[in-house]
């Protein structure tokens, strides 16, 4: 019997004449390297009449899934006389890695009527990314074979149950396990996290004696995903000093929790310790810090990140593009989406349209954003959702074409949603068009699609047209309906700390020093011609008082609060929860002006560059 050699780059294998037995081959098979030497091994087997042992042909089955090749594993599996529970455990269990759960859940049926009989490994394998339904019927299977009580099959079904939004259920077998591990914990938590289910969550992790880089990656992401990004950077810290390493996972989540703190400096010291611990620039970590930097006010450093990285797929694109649009260079945006189109391998995706619609949006391109709306489904076969109609809305809307977006919206695809309404109602604001906004509510009303925003929107048409009768309407409506306006709110970071500030707040340490600056601001805006302008007063007051509250808004007090904390020349950045009024524009504009300050304030809408008296918006916003 001939020998075969077995090559690769620094060393060469060889199976000697024989004897030969079943299981040395097979143990042979599980310490191959290579797929190439596998089909030899293999090709051996054949030659020598091994393959229909059930030991080798299960070991070559395993390990041609290991090596991605399941088509050559479920060839073997198919070629198998009667194949037993450790068969078809392994196949379920390649179908599951790869994801292919529907395929393993058909295999899992396949073996009941074949009545072979599973065990914990079975269960296990098929559970894993089984959906809720199927994982119920799974489970009556679970207890009519007796493994309820196997803390590895009663870990995947709290998976499964969690998965499926079912935590009750979840729960209840989680709290029945008699030894619960940390795989078991995990999966409670992020079922818990998942569904914003926050408090419990970190119940669980907080009771936790061993936590891996896993548990404390699921509980940073919820609280960002759910808008608790505060908490998540918190966690963040709590990780390091635990000195527990990260993994791309966790930055990219607390790279989201800065960008949507607008924390400029928490961000670069994040992208720093990538680069001091050696962390790869890939894709993912590239996109989350373009996404990041531009949230935070730095196109530049945005921009930078992505000419550098590598590989850039759609994401990569995609992110660039928002951010382009979030800071009002449609331009830019515009020439990066033509790049993006012109690549062949790389095709805009329905995220892709809606950067590119929101940038010319935010640019009054009405003409160019119907070319690329109806461009979508005609050349790039996108069928547009709300989100794209949304987008158009607000082009329409804000351009003054009101009466065509009303239009758009009573002739959508898909029903409205109220963020569509919302905006129609806003762009009725912005041109005080009374009439439409009515016309609007009355069907909103009528149609039982009215909530909040509705009657707020419409109360703050009336006061910006002097309708006191209309808004005191508005507000015992709002009052009978339990409904609040958000109060404004403006945040600055100034060495690594986040000050926050609501109209005429008195609370912060510094309170004194700010307002004081405040009156050194008033004098310079008055000594450049500066009028308050009070008619965006949405309050019945005299024209004193409306002067004076303009005075104290939120982004002026951040603004105060950073120029006397920071030093001359350098810039002041901004984060403002609502859209930021009129007169706070006019004002940041010669404020930029007077201290030869760059000011970049990001309200509810968009990002605002005030540079020498001028803003990136061009007053179009």
């Amino acid at each position: 019997m001939s020998s075969i050699p077995f090559s690769s780059a620094t060393t060469t294998t060889t199976i000697h004449h024989p004897p030969h037995s079943p299981e040395s081959l097979a143990s042979l098979i599980t310490t191959s390297k290579t797929l190439k030497q596998l089909t030899q091994i293999h090709a051996f087997s054949i030659r020598h009449n091994f393959n229909n042992h059930p030991s080798v042909n299960f070991k070559l089955q395993r390990s041609y899934s290991f090596f991605n090749r399941l088509d050559l594993s479920f060839n073997l599996f198919n070629r198998t006389r009667k194949p037993n529970v450790y068969f078809y455990t392994s196949m379920i269990h390649s179908l599951a890695v790869n994801n292919l759960h529907s395929e393993g859940m058909e295999l899992y049926i396949q073996m009941m009527y074949a009545t072979v009989e599973p065990n914990e490994f079975t269960f296990s394998a098929v559970l894993k990314g089984s959906e809720l339904k199927h994982g119920k019927l799974i489970h009556t299977h679970v207890i009519k074979y007796g493994f309820e009580g196997n803390m590895h099959v009663r870990t995947a079904l709290v998976d499964v149950y969690s998965r499926g939004s079912d935590l009750v259920n979840a729960r209840k077998l989680f709290d029945k396990m008699p030894e619960r591990s940390l795989v078991s914990l995990t999966s409670m938590i992020t079922g818990y996290a998942n569904h914003g289910e926050i408090v419990q969550a970190r119940a669980l992790f907080d009771g936790m004696v061993d936590r891996d880089v896993v548990c404390w990656n699921v509980m940073i992401g919820g609280y960002v995903k759910f808008g608790k990004p505060n908490d998540g950077l918190t966690l963040f810290r709590e990780m390091l000093r635990m000195k527990m390493k990260p993994n791309e996972v966790t930055l990219v989540s607390v790279l989201s929790a800065c960008g949507q703190l607008g924390v400029l400096e928490s961000g670069k010291w994040v992208h720093s310790y990538m680069e001091n611990n050696g962390m790869k620039m890939n894709v993912h970590l590239g996109t989350a810090l373009i996404d990041m930097y531009s949230k935070c006010g730095s196109l530049e450093d945005a921009r930078v990140i992505f000419d550098k990285l590598e590989n850039k797929d759609v994401v990569a694109y995609n992110s660039m593009i928002s951010g382009y649009a979030m800071h009002g260079f449609c331009q830019e945006a515009l020439l990066l989406f033509s790049n993006l189109c012109s690549r062949m391998h790389i095709r805009p995706t329905d995220i892709s349209f809606i950067g590119i619609l929101s940038a010319c949006a935010h640019s009054g391109l009405v003409s160019i954003g119907k070319g690329i709306f109806l461009s979508m489904k005609r050349e790039y076969r996108v069928e547009p959702t709300i989100e794209h109609y949304g987008c158009m809305v607000n082009l329409l809307g804000r351009a003054g074409y009101l009466e065509q977006a009303y239009g758009l919206v009573k002739n959508m695809k898909v029903n409205p949603d109220p963020v569509i309404w919302g905006t129609l109602l806003d762009s009725c604001t912005l041109h005080k068009n009374v009439l439409l906004a009515e016309e609007i509510v009355k069907f909103l009303v009528d149609h039982n699609l009215a909530n909040s925003g509705t009657y707020i929107l419409l109360s703050n048409l009336y006061a910006a047209t002097s309708n006191w009768d209309g808004v005191a309407q508005m507000r015992t409506m709002m009052k009978d309906h339990g409904v609040y306006k958000e109060p404004g709110c403006s945040s600055i970071e100034v060495h690594n700390k986040m000050h926050e500030f609501v109209a005429g707040d008195m609370k912060h340490p510094n309170s004194k020093e700010i307002y004081k600056m405040l009156e050194e601001v008033n004098g310079w805006l008055k000594a450049h011609g500066y009028r308050p302008q009070t008619d965006i007063v949405l309050h019945d007051f005299g024209a004193r008082e409306r002067a004076r509250s303009l005075e104290v808004h939120s982004e002026k007090l951040a603004i105060a609060f950073g120029l006397i904390s920071t030093k001359p020349g350098t810039s002041i950045k901004i984060v403002k929860n609502l859209r930021v009024c009129l007169d706070c524009h006019e004002v940041t504009k010669l404020i930029s002006m007077i201290t030869k300050r760059r000011i970049i304030v990001r309200d509810r809408n968009r990002f605002h560059h005030f540079v020498d008296g001028s803003c990136s918006c061009g007053d179009y916003w």
